[in-house]
């Protein structure tokens, strides 16, 4: 850098701006000519901040600090504090105080462990940083150095793939904006950093039906969250097509058919269905459906075609077949892993149909020993492919899905706090990224609970963030409540969105309902609640609760055993009355489940209890608050329980006990869930999996029983034709794991607008509907 030799070596030099330029360029800080030393003005930080900004004299286009000269535009180290590396800015204005000092305005560039990736900065490119949003006025003499920072285009990346990038001190393609820790495509810099040109992208295949909008839906569950999603983009004028879905449930992948036919639905684990897609990738290579430079290892068939008779016997009618043998008729389905159990390594395996044999004779046989059946593999291989069974890399225009993390719950006692990707229990989060890495969608959305962002201070959730940007896709955090969208639920859940550099990232949807729970988490994630810094500003309806959804519902016994039936009830609210809506008159697809005109109630049956609990749940009153500490024998002091020393401890008709001892000791003998009652004007905390009453609040208001599936179904938001598959406590289990519909419609419209380009850049929109009216889908206040 060439030194300049002024009078002083800190200072302006040249001319300054015109008066008329710099009030047109910086009005906040020429307020009046009575200026105070600050102003309060709006703070481009996240929020509702506001910023003490000082008032100028005049500003200019150069300073010299330390003999070096520095330039509007230029990025620079600034001093921070002892011990600390020294941060990086871009100079924004240099001006002098109404009091005659030097200052700069700095925004700030935030190295990867300075966003919420922090530990997980190691997972990115050496020498990348991110521009904030984060603005502020600085002493002159706070400048150190000139540096070199490189605006990179953006480009879809493997996570083991290195970029090229220009001899540089440090390079960016993305903004970080505070808000909702967002990582967003960097806008063209106009005004000094150095850029180079685009860089194609090697790895994209050409795919058939691009124009059309897959989802691809894993650890699936029942298919709510998709449901979900798509009912949502259908009303921002989006079809999205539910492609396929994966859950290793097969109870909810028969629930998921059932009510979506059009599904491609695979029974298996997640990391067995990423084998299955590249071993489907070298097979549409193999049969050239597909293009590739990549060159496809050796299978040993070379060896066996020698013979010119080979094709002759395969192609034969059977009758030279040895007796021992059985011909292939065709191929039904392939997959990667142990489909007969006999707990061999996993491989790839077909299922067959043998010739002169009948469905009930099929079988899973492996690749390795079909291999000769050439005409038969490329005729299943080729059907396939025209029928999309099995996505591609870029073939998938939206990934969503909630990764189990067991490894994070309260529940689990042997958690691993220092090393949680090591814990067998979370693996599912590395293959989920994973899959994204390999498929590159076009948009990602994930969802889990909200001890992601609470264990282990949030280790879990920063390293989904990092995965997604070290692929460079655009990200977003939030926290949705599930009541805040028209369910009586509260529900807290995390959502990650990922989104290509080149699409619009999409917002969170704001709450179209009271706030009615706060999401219980770390000051630092506090903000990525949605709506959190608007809840003065929103005008929300009042929240629904346990009667407006269920209080039409016929009455059920403890041993109900229809599973279809009449309502012979009317609705009583307008939550009841669209949710009986039937689905040819829903957003739901009418190809996918019966279409019938007809309203039935499908689950409408309880857990049956055994006879001790049943006998409890009886003797529990119907009042709001009823408990087991209604029941005899037990004293309550400081909101905690004991047996009453004065009275024989009350017993069943058994002979055990009527107040159980795990009832007394849960939660240190301060809990009232167990055995807990219902009340009309209640709001429940969280529909749950398991429909026992020992250690929750899940027994009907005025009905000596738990809460049925479909009573369940409803806090969730299912419509009410949407039919579950299995056990009932299988039926529990999906309806307890599913993402609640109306938070899923709520991302959906959001995901259609963002997808159209039809949403701005801030992280929340306004809903132009509620749940579940707009399940009818014909109103005009539905379009976008």
């Amino acid at each position: 850098m060439k030194r300049h030799e002024p009078e002083a070596d800190l200072c302006f030099i040249g001319e300054p701006f015109s008066a008329e330029e710099a009030m047109r360029k910086w009005p906040f800080r020429y307020r009046s000519s009575k200026a105070r030393k600050s102003v309060t003005v709006e703070s481009p930080k996240a929020g509702d901040n506001k910023e003490e900004k000082q008032q100028a004299k005049q500003h200019y286009n150069r300073a010299i600090v330390d003999g070096n000269l520095f330039n509007l535009g230029d990025n620079v180290y600034v001093k921070a504090e002892e011990g600390k590396p020294n941060y990086i800015a871009k100079i924004l204005e240099f001006f002098e105080t109404i009091d005659g000092k030097p200052f700069f305005r700095a925004r700030w560039f935030y190295r990867p462990e300075d966003t919420v990736i922090k530990a997980h900065a190691h997972e990115l490119q050496d020498k990348r940083v991110f521009l904030s949003n984060v603005e502020d006025d600085n002493p002159l003499n706070c400048i150190i150095s000139s540096l070199k920072i490189v605006q990179i285009p953006p480009k879809i990346v493997s996570t083991t793939e290195e970029r090229i990038i220009p001899e540089c001190d440090f390079y960016y393609d993305m903004d970080y904006d505070l808000e909702h820790l967002t990582f967003s495509s960097a806008a063209d810099d106009c005004d000094g950093s150095s850029t180079i040109s685009s860089e194609s992208d090697s790895n994209s295949i050409e795919i058939p039906h691009k124009n059309e909008k897959f989802l691809l839906d894993l650890y699936s569950g029942c298919g709510a969250m998709s449901t979900g999603l798509s009912m949502g983009a259908s009303l921002s004028g989006i079809k999205l097509i539910t492609k396929w879905a994966v859950d290793i449930n097969e109870f909810a992948c028969d629930s998921l058919r059932l009510n979506h036919p059009e599904t491609e639905v695979r029974n298996e684990a997640a990391e067995d269905f990423l084998r299955l897609l590249k071993e489907w990738r070298k097979l549409c290579i193999k049969f050239a459906l597909i293009s590739s430079t990549e060159p496809i290892e050796s299978d040993g068939e070379e060896e066996e075609d020698g013979d010119e008779n080979d094709d002759a016997d395969e192609d034969s009618d059977g009758s030279e077949i040895p007796p021992e043998e059985f011909e292939v008729d065709e191929f039904l389905d392939i997959c990667f892993g142990d489909p007969n159990g006999s707990k061999e390594a996993s491989a790839l395996h077909l299922k067959v149909r043998w010739k002169g044999y009948g469905p009930d004779e099929d079988t899973w046989e492996p690749y390795d020993g079909l291999k000769k059946c050439k005409d038969k593999l490329k005729e299943f291989v080729t059907n396939g492919f025209n029928t999309n069974r099995l996505p591609f890399p870029g073939g998938v225009y939206f990934v969503c899905g909630g990764p189990p993390c067991q490894g994070v719950s309260g529940f689990n006692r042997f958690r691993n706090k220092d090393a949680p990707l090591e814990d067998e229990k979370n693996k599912q989060l590395l293959v989920y990224m994973n899959i994204i890495d390999y498929l590159k969608p076009n948009y990602v959305l994930m969802e889990n609970v909200v001890d992601l962002l609470k264990f282990s201070k949030g280790f879990l959730a920063r390293y989904a963030v990092a995965r997604l940007v070290a692929m460079n896709y655009q990200a977003r955090l939030g926290m949705m409540t599930a009541g805040s969208y028209g369910v009586p639920q509260i529900r807290n859940r995390v959502f990650l969105w990922g989104a290509k550099p080149n699409e619009k990232l999409p917002p969170y949807p704001l709450p179209t309902h009271e706030i009615i729970g706060k999401g219980s988490t770390t000051v630092e994630f506090e903000e990525i609640q949605v709506g959190h810094c608007q809840k003065n500003l929103l005008q929300l309806e009042k929240a629904l609760t346990l009667a407006d959804a269920i209080s039409d519902l016929p009455p059920a016994t403890n041993c109900e055993e229809k599973d279809k039936r009449n309502y012979g009830t009317v609705p009583q609210t307008d939550f009841q009355k669209f949710i009986r809506l039937s689905r040819a008159e829903s957003l739901i697809p009418c190809d996918g489940g019966e279409a019938s005109q007809s309203r039935m109630l499908y689950d409408h049956q309880p857990l049956q209890l055994n006879d001790d609990d049943y006998e409890r749940v009886c003797r529990i009153e119907k009042k709001k608050g009823a408990n087991f500490r209604d029941l005899g024998g037990v004293l309550v002091k400081d909101n905690r329980v004991k047996f009453d020393p004065s009275v024989e401890r009350p017993k069943l008709k058994s002979g055990k006990f009527l107040v159980p001892d795990y009832a007394m000791t849960f939660v240190n003998g301060r809990s009232k869930k167990p055995f807990g009652r219902l009340w009309w004007d209640e709001i429940v905390n969280t529909v749950v999996t398991r429909a026992e009453p020992h250690n929750q609040n899940i027994i009907h208001p005025l009905q000596d029983r738990v809460l049925t599936v479909r009573e369940n179904a409803r806090l969730q938001g299912f419509p009410d034709f949407y039919k579950l598959c299995g056990p009932i406590k299988q039926k529990y289990i999906q309806v307890g794991n599913a993402v609640a519909v109306p938070v899923g419609v709520a991302l959906g419209y959001a995901f259609g607008l963002a997808s159209q380009g039809l949403s701005d850049d801030k992280p929340v929109i306004k809903l132009p509907f509620k749940y579940p009216q707009c399940m009818q889908g014909n109103t005009e206040e539905h379009s976008a």
